[in-house]
């Protein structure tokens, strides 16, 4: 996801889904707080912030979710 994409979906509150494997119990979903090169930080509901590897599909929560077996 490229920097202009992440800014844009904090500009907005774009709540987003990220997904990490394949057992959708493991997904992250709240609101792009920040993030570097490498890692984005991620509020979730409970308020409390996770940081997760860029590399990771981040997706908006509104979408449907994409299936990481088949797209790797």
């Amino acid at each position: 996801m490229t920097e202009e994409q992440l800014d844009k979906l904090r500009l907005d509150g774009t709540k987003v889904r990220v997904v990490r494997d394949a057992l959708e119990l493991n997904d992250v979903v709240g609101f792009v707080v920040a993030w570097d090169d490498e890692n984005v930080l991620i509020r979730r509901p409970n308020r409390r912030v996770v940081k997760l590897k860029r590399s990771y599909a981040i997706v908006p929560a509104s979408e449907p979710r994409p299936d990481v077996l088949t797209e790797n």
